[in-house]
């Protein structure tokens, strides 16, 4: 029910309409039982007596049944529930007046006022009279989107997918807040809804129909010119990637509508391969990812990036207070900031040129803005230049983390959620290993300060591995697309190479799902968190599935050659190391594995070893404190 207060002037407006209507219904039902004869006159006195205050009691009842705080322009089927609710309420509270107060208070020797018919007459006039200026102009409305899209070229479009997902997108096309469809019938992968309506649409057969149903309206001089796929279209019995390649060889603009989990309001989107990948993404406890930044200062470091950008918007949408956006690249600092601001949530937004190298510059960045949570996801991530350039790996992905870590400790935060990666396990790699000990450090530190205390609050340290990230900088998605535009070849490292995705978006909420069980005094034992990827997805079949969508053949029109293996490599990915326990901790989406780290005096000796080392480009030294600090560097399967 909407509170008093936040009643607008429109309300107001609905209230006097349906304190109108109650007076009319009452007064036409009592007309109409007794025709306007001499009955009707001699009880007329006594019912204008009561029927100021049964008007009174009419709106009131509205405004509990939420009658006259509902928009007319969206008045659906719970609304007709509530004014069948209403209308019964009110012909009750007649009989009431009429037999316990009336009748009773003269000992039953007068009539009744109003009598059985008069109130039967009375629900079905009420139901009317609340009901017809509603539902017409609900109609008018509808009405005139239907005209519109007419005659405004709206595309001739059909809709994929089942009834349930082609009813929001209908019912979105019908309120306006899709525009520009004229949707002609739907294709549903279930046998269940083929012969049905929907919405006055009708389903037109199964996905396998569309070239048949295309040519039929095409026959007709009524071509069909767009196709919208809704989320059902999209699992692997629907086989989404015919419906793509048929759609492109009939000319047809391919749309798509997102997935309403979140409560989004209905917006369609290009479809891209990544939606050829996703699988059945976890369930997200919005709650409590709101319940944890919720009027909270965050900071997020590498706040520009892929996965940056997509906490900080995250962090803004879930109510943090404040945001501060740590970024070494002005161009990317610009860029989100302005993305942000352009949101126009209740966060204060900042964003400072740092590079997380900078222990002083951190420091103090830190102390000034006082933060609750840090999200450190600034890195050095590519594995290729990592492994050309080992020094710059360590000084950022190392040294960078332990700035980091120290920096939101002194400040007072009360978690610092580190971004790593699954390379960081049994790695093989400069990028696996620096992450690998930044994990360690963040492990033993989160060590000490359990131990130090004693059962008090103190500030989490946690890393979230995952795997890559699809449409991410750098992924290899992008740059197929690119070989792909530019006529091929599209380069595969090697035939049998494995890797899992995610998409961003789900990545980033499961990050801040994790960092709310770490805060959680129930499981203080766990620091390293790993995401559940699903399947992994073999890279060759990507690319052919790539080229397939763009309406050519691979090896005819697009060749696919393999390239060969880069340096710290392996062809598949693993989610835990041998020395590494697994622990359930009942969060769906997310694992976690039990610390196992050196003690903080070894880290700090290996630390010191690597600084010297760095200043002098010593690589030797380097790699050997680090095959020193992590035993089972080159242990993962390379080949």
């Amino acid at each position: 029910m909407t509170p008093l207060s936040q009643l607008t002037h429109r309300n107001y407006l609905i209230a006097a309409h349906d304190a109108l209507a109650t007076a009319v219904a009452l007064l036409a039902s009592f007309y109409l039982r007794f025709e306007g004869g001499e009955a009707f006159y001699s009880r007329l006195p006594l019912l204008l007596r009561i029927l100021p205050l049964f008007v009174a009691f009419s709106i009131v009842i509205c405004y509990v049944f939420n009658l006259t705080t509902t928009k007319w322009r969206f008045i659906s089927l719970p609304d007709a529930l509530n004014i069948l609710r209403v209308a019964t309420v009110l012909a009750v509270t007649l009989i009431v007046l009429d037999y316990a107060f009336i009748f009773g208070a003269s000992n039953g020797k007068a009539p009744v006022l109003f009598g059985r018919i008069t109130i039967v007459l009375y629900w079905f006039l009420q139901v009317f009279a609340l009901s017809a200026l509603r539902f017409g102009y609900r109609y008018f409305r509808y009405s005139r989107v239907r005209r519109h899209a007419q005659t405004e070229g709206a595309s001739s479009t059909l809709l994929i997918g089942r009834a349930a997902d082609a009813e929001v997108l209908l019912r979105a096309i019908e309120s306006g807040a899709v525009k520009q469809l004229w949707p002609v019938g739907v294709l549903s992968p279930s046998v269940a809804d083929r012969g049905q309506s929907i919405r006055n649409v009708p389903v037109l057969g199964g996905i396998d129909d569309v070239e048949d149903v295309v040519r039929d309206y095409a026959g007709r001089g009524k071509p069909i010119s767009r196709v919208v796929m809704t989320p059902s279209a999209f699992e692997p019995e629907a086989h989404p990637e015919a419906v793509l390649m048929r759609a492109k060889r009939l000319g047809l603009f391919v749309s798509r509508l997102p997935s309403l989990e979140s409560g989004d309001v209905p917006r369609l989107t290009n479809v891209a391969v990544e939606d050829l990948l996703l699988r059945p993404s976890a369930k997200i406890d919005y709650a409590r990812l709101e319940t944890l930044v919720k009027g909270k200062a965050v900071i997020v470091t590498g706040g520009g990036g892929s996965i940056g950008s997509e906490i900080c918007d995250r962090v803004a949408t879930f109510g943090a207070a404040r945001l501060l956006v740590v970024e070494h690249s002005e161009p990317a600092l610009y860029a989100v900031t302005e993305a942000l601001t352009a949101r126009a949530t209740n966060a204060v937004i900042e964003g400072r040129i740092a590079d997380i190298r900078d222990r002083d510059r951190i420091m103090n960045l830190m102390r000034e803005f006082e933060p609750d949570i840090v999200f450190h996801a600034a890195a050095l991530k590519h594995v290729p230049i990592l492994e050309r350039d080992w020094s710059e790996g360590v000084k950022t992905n190392i040294f960078g983390s332990v700035n980091v870590a120290d920096a939101a400790l002194a400040a007072g935060a009360a978690a610092m959620v580190m971004i790593s990666t699954d390379k960081a396990i049994e790695p093989v790699s400069m990028l696996g290993l620096t992450k690998r000990f930044a994990e360690m450090y963040c492990q033993a530190l989160d060590h000490d300060l359990m131990t130090q205390s004693s059962g008090k609050p103190h500030m989490r340290l946690i890393s979230v591995r995952f795997g890559n990230v699809l449409a991410s900088n750098g992924s290899v998605v992008p740059k197929f697309k690119a070989q792909i535009e530019a006529g091929g070849p599209v380069t595969v490292t090697h035939p049998d190479m494995v890797r899992y995705f995610m998409t961003i978006r789900e990545a980033c909420d499961l990050v801040l799902t994790a960092a709310t069980h770490a805060l959680t005094p129930a499981r203080p034992d766990v620091s390293v968190y790993v995401l559940n990827m699903g399947q992994p997805v073999k890279i060759v079949e990507l690319a052919e599935r790539m080229i397939r969508l763009s309406g050519l053949e691979p090896g005819i029109d697009i060749e696919v050659v393999f390239s060969g293996m880069r340096p710290g490599e392996r062809l598949n990915e693993i989610l835990f190391a041998s020395e590494e326990p697994t622990v359930e901790i009942g969060v769906a989406g997310i694992m976690a594995a039990k610390p196992n780290e050196p003690p903080m005096p070894n880290l700090r000796e290996w630390l010191a070893t690597l600084e010297n080392a760095i200043a002098r480009n010593d690589r030797m030294v380097i790699r050997s404190v680090l095959k020193d600090a992590i035993p089972e560097f080159g242990c993962g399967d390379t080949n």
